[in-house]
């Protein structure tokens, strides 16, 4: 059975580098990370422009394909309400996959810190433009926000997010996988 697996967690907690990781890994797993979707959207730059409601769609559709051809999905998306994580545990079932919910966290002050370093430090576009519009104000709120969730979840697994430990780290969400 595939499974898709959702890679919860606030921006620059490592979402992105442990599902390339997982695919990696795990030959016929589709990483979908909605961050490169976005760059596919033209006008994506412009802040007035709201590529999210552009880029579910797609990212629904693609999962359903790859689910639905026998694959594994891991989906790295950082989601606060309980309906949004509904969603795609919904999506897995309605394409005869199962659904599991991975959290990474880090503490709030190391998750605020690290994006705001990520944002100053990258040459990647994408990572500069939405660093831009949530600004590192907005990340205590965002981690307090998923710590909450967290708690309303009780299949949700959490796999502490230590950084620079990347393959320690890919070793937890590997066990959690297997649980």
């Amino acid at each position: 059975m595939p499974v898709l697996v959702h890679l919860n967690g606030p921006p620059g907690v490592g979402k992105s580098t442990l599902s390339a990781l997982r695919a990696d890994r795990n030959p016929g797993t589709l990483n979908l990370d909605v961050d490169a979707l976005h760059l596919l959207i033209g006008g994506w730059r412009d802040p007035r422009t709201d590529t999210w409601r552009l880029v579910w769609p797609l990212v629904h559709a693609m999962a359903a394909a790859h689910l639905d051809g026998g694959h594994d999905v891991v989906l790295p998306q950082y989601h606060a309400r309980p309906d949004e994580v509904a969603v795609l545990e919904d999506l897995a079932r309605a394409h005869g996959a199962a659904f599991r919910e991975v959290v990474l966290l880090a503490d709030r002050d190391t998750t605020v810190a690290r994006f705001d370093r990520r944002g100053r430090e990258t040459d990647d576009p994408w990572i500069r433009h939405h660093h831009g519009l949530l600004g590192a104000d907005r990340l205590g709120t965002m981690h307090d926000d998923l710590l909450a969730l967290v708690r309303l979840l009780p299949d949700a697994v959490v796999v502490p997010s230590a950084e620079g430990a990347v393959e320690e780290t890919y070793a937890l969400l590997a066990a959690a996988l297997r649980a």
